[in-house]
Order: structure tokens, then C-alpha cells, then sequence
């Protein structure tokens, strides 16, 4: 399968979710800022599983989580919670 680069951001309301979050995404990604990290060499199945984890954490009306993913040619962005199935995000775009 194929693999890419992303950078992964987020905003939470709640501490407690926050703090929760970022552990998970820690163990998979690295932070480049508080609240923004990079995935490198990542398929669409493992960005898909991570998502899947912490979409069930959010508050949807005040938590906002954000993926980029990182073509040759520039950067390619979706909302995490915006996408019909899980795998819309990684449909090649012209």
C-alpha cells in the first residue's frame, strides 16, 4: 500500500480530552507544535485507524480535529469529521 506524509492538527475544548488525544497521537506521530504533528510514511489504513481512535473522543460542536496530507506538489486538506467514509481523504485529486 501506498504511503504518504500528513500533518495531523487539532483544537480541544476539555483538558482531560486533550490530554487523552495527544497521547494517542504521540505513540504515532511527531509534534512539531503543542497541538501539531507529522505522520511520516503513513498509509491511508493507519491514518484511518488513528482517526477512528480519537474521533470518538470529541466533543463534535467544540473539539476540531484536522488532517493534511502532503503531496509532491503541495498539500491536500480535508476536516477529519467532514469525510463521507473514511477513505474519501485519500482519493487522488488532479
Amino acid at each position: 500500500m501506498r504511503k504518504y506524509d500528513f500533518l495531523l492538527t487539532y483544537d480541544i475544548a476539555d483538558p482531560k480530552r486533550l490530554r487523552k488525544i495527544a497521547r494517542r497521537v504521540e505513540r504515532r506521530a511527531m509534534r512539531l507544535q503543542y497541538s501539531v504533528y507529522v505522520l511520516f510514511d503513513t498509509t491511508p489504513h493507519e491514518v484511518t485507524r488513528l482517526l477512528d481512535e480519537i474521533l470518538k473522543l470529541i466533543h463534535e460542536e467544540q473539539d476540531d480535529i484536522r488532517v493534511y496530507k502532503i503531496k509532491h506538489k503541495g498539500i491536500h486538506m480535508r476536516a477529519a469529521r467532514d469525510l463521507e467514509h473514511p477513505y474519501d481523504f485519500f482519493q487522488e485529486t488532479s
